[in-house]
């Protein structure tokens, strides 16, 4: 007996509440193996914003976003 037919002898058996179970269950894994489409990345998805950053303008936004965090506080004394 293949495992289909071993499945199906299974599931007949089933009452219908535990069969709705089982065919949620088996689209679950269909939808799994499912091929997607592959993500556009942030940058093409935002291409026509026409926005240019820099490494430099991140490195700045970095250092004023962190600026005070660094340093020491008198609470600490």
């Amino acid at each position: 007996m293949t495992v289909e037919e071993t499945v199906l002898e299974k599931v007949k058996v089933l009452p219908p509440n535990r069969k709705q179970e089982v065919l949620d269950f088996v689209e679950f894994l269909e939808s799994k193996e499912a091929v997607k489409s592959p993500r556009r990345s942030l940058k093409g998805a935002l291409a026509h914003l026409n926005i240019n950053i820099s490494e430099e303008d991140i490195r700045e936004a970095r250092n004023e976003m962190w600026r005070g965090y660094t340093q020491d506080t008198d609470d600490e004394k």
